[in-house]
């Protein structure tokens, strides 16, 4: 039996509204499995607050699993910032962080099922300032791209704001567009752009406070069809239909008949179809960020863009460079170069190639510098990738030897930038190597000796240390992480890392050493030069290792976000959540050096 979803616009906090229409539904077209909610969900006004802080704090029942994404609005930080932290919310919740009973949050942009259904979202608006409630980020984008790439479709993808309704409009009647619909402000392009890449079923949005349904429209290189569905604001005084019930069957239940099935007032997507719309001289009266030219395109899809004549062509087609091929060919308004292409395919980050420069810095795991021919294999000679642009390496303008701690002949001991924990510390290679396990066995003493020295410094504090090392084919500097944990969580380090494991769909590898160097002989065994791994040291000489396949999507920041869990600090996954000045980590490092004097090796 298909499940029976209701789809709802903007809350804005009014749940005791909202719960009263779910129950008029459910009683004439009920039972319901789940509610989502797209559009902002938190109150405007904090008159509202008491009213929704009720139903938060358990006073009044949730009636039915509700998701939302509008993670925005009076008091979000507050309430959002309590369900990061709750021990029940560690790891990867793809599928919502538990607010309160029946009431998920859908957090940043992701992919999970739903009674069968393929469901993708995006949380949040889009926002040129980093905020950690609210908005999006590239990464979040990122994410969606590359579940756009997947042979699933996508039965339902929830965003907001708004998608360019004028897009819709197109092979509409003006009768089918109800006021306000042409609007564009506040609009999103990256939304549009996204659509166009996931081609879910159905498009579920908010749409400014007005209701919206356009024909259903045929889809880019595939063969089934999505339908949008804006929905307005609880509440509303147009009362605009704010509440929708539908009950699709999954896609992965349907046959490829079912699957390519068409209403007769089905139209063709309204994404190409604006452009043959637009002629050159209605292109020269159009806002310069003309939303016929902001699709597909993963960067600067806010700024102007102009024709491959006015000489602004300059910027590199992401679509290209990623893929090798480009839906608008020759019409694209983004160069084609094939050198970039090839970087990319080698591992250089797009921002580097397309901007001169990354803004993500360490949290990065692409290449910084430009490869050669002979430099496609991920495990290269010392020295040979060495980069200005480099983080790490000593002699690049970019290294921060304020935190560093201790130098010796193979490697160096700094403390890391935004920290999870006090005495979080990295154990870098002075070359510029992908991995320390492409090391020397040679170095592996020294290597071992800082471990051991940070054990010892830490075991006096009644602590013990998790290391833990991301080996990526596109890896630039290694870093092999030390993060200090209680000696009381110390037996609960494993279960973490397996329950995380869980989630993203695999099992560790797991051994146990009688040390850490009889460990490290075991790792550097592991690598086959072709796939990334993850491993990690937790206490009691055991290592957890998995290989990472061609196509899986792991997370970079896998063993720094499950450590956040055991210590319950999610708020400090993210490292840029914990920054401190340069004169405060300056003082960090100088009392740090003090304490580990004595156990420093290279003393």
């Amino acid at each position: 039996m298909a499940p029976r979803i209701l789809l709802c616009g903007d809350v804005l906090g009014r749940l005791s509204q909202l719960f009263k229409r779910v129950s008029s539904v459910s009683k004439s077209a009920g039972p319901f499995d789940a509610l989502l909610c797209v559009g902002q969900f938190f109150p405007d006004s904090p008159e509202q607050l008491e009213e929704f802080t009720a139903y938060i704090e358990g006073g009044s029942p949730i009636p039915l699993p509700t998701y939302f994404v509008g993670d925005y609005g009076v008091a979000a930080p507050k309430f959002l910032l309590q369900a990061s932290k709750d021990s029940a919310n560690r790891g990867f919740m793809m599928d919502g962080f538990k607010v309160c009973h029946n009431l998920y949050w859908l957090k940043g942009s992701g992919k999970f099922p739903l009674f069968g259904l393929s469901v993708a979202y995006l949380s949040g608006r889009k926002s040129s300032s980093v905020q950690q409630f609210g908005t999006y980020s590239e990464d979040d984008v990122d994410a969606l791209r590359a579940i756009a790439e997947e042979p699933e479709i996508v039965d339902l993808f929830l965003t907001y704001p708004s998608i360019v309704v004028n897009y819709l409009m197109y092979r509409q009647t003006a009768s089918d567009i109800p006021a306000g619909a042409s609007d564009v402000v506040g609009s999103d392009s990256t939304i549009s752009e996204l659509v166009q890449e996931i081609k879910p079923r159905y498009h579920i949005a908010g749409t400014k406070g007005i209701y919206y349904a356009r024909e259903p429209y045929t889809n880019v290189d595939a063969v089934h069809i999505t339908r949008f569905i804006g929905l307005a604001s609880v509440g509303n005084r147009n009362k605009q239909k704010f509440i929708h019930a539908i009950s699709p069957t999954p896609a992965s239940t349907m046959s490829s008949t079912e699957i390519a099935m068409k209403t007769t007032s089905t139209t063709l997507s309204p994404y190409t179809f604006v452009e043959k719309r637009t002629s050159p001289v209605d292109s020269t009266k159009r806002s310069s960020d003309s939303i016929s030219e902001s699709q597909y395109w993963r960067y600067d899809v806010s700024q102007k863009r102009q024709k491959h004549e006015t000489g602004q062509a300059d910027k590199l087609c992401f679509k290209f460079v990623s893929s090798g091929s480009c839906p608008h060919g020759e019409k694209c308004h983004f160069r084609h170069d094939t050198d970039a292409r090839e970087q990319c395919r080698r591992g250089v980050c797009f921002d580097l190639l397309n901007k001169g420069k990354c803004e993500r810095g360490p949290d990065c795991s692409f290449k910084h510098n430009l490869q050669d021919g002979g430099d496609s294999h991920p495990s290269r000679r010392p020295g040979s990738g060495r980069s200005k642009e480099c983080w790490f390496c000593l002699s690049s303008p970019n290294v921060e030897t304020h935190l560093i701690v201790s130098i010796g002949e193979n490697y160096y001991l700094a403390l890391a930038k935004g920290p999870l924990v006090e005495d979080h510390a990295l154990i870098i290679p002075v070359e510029h190597m992908p991995s320390t396990l492409s090391m020397s066995s040679e170095s592996e003493i020294e290597l071992s000796r800082f471990q051991n020295s940070l054990k010892n410094y830490c075991r006096l504090q009644e602590k013990e240390v998790i290391f833990f090392e991301w080996v990526s084919i596109r890896g630039t500097h290694a870093n092999l992480q030390a993060i200090p944990i209680p000696s009381s969580k110390a037996v609960m380090a494993e279960k973490v890392f397996n329950l995380a494991a869980q989630k993203l769909g695999f099992e560790f590898v797991a051994k146990t050493f009688d040390s850490i160097s009889d460990g490290r002989k075991f790792l550097k065994t592991q690598i086959d030069g072709g796939s990334s791994l993850f491993y990690a040291q937790v206490p009691g000489g055991k290592i957890l290792l998995h290989h990472v396949e061609k196509n899986e999507k792991f997370p970079a920041q896998f063993g720094r976000e499950v450590m956040a869990g055991l210590l319950n600090m999610a708020d400090n996954a993210d490292w840029r959540n914990h920054k401190h000045s340069k004169d405060e980590e300056t003082k960090i490092v100088k009392n740090f050096k003090s304490r580990f004097q004595e156990y420093d090796p290279n003393c």
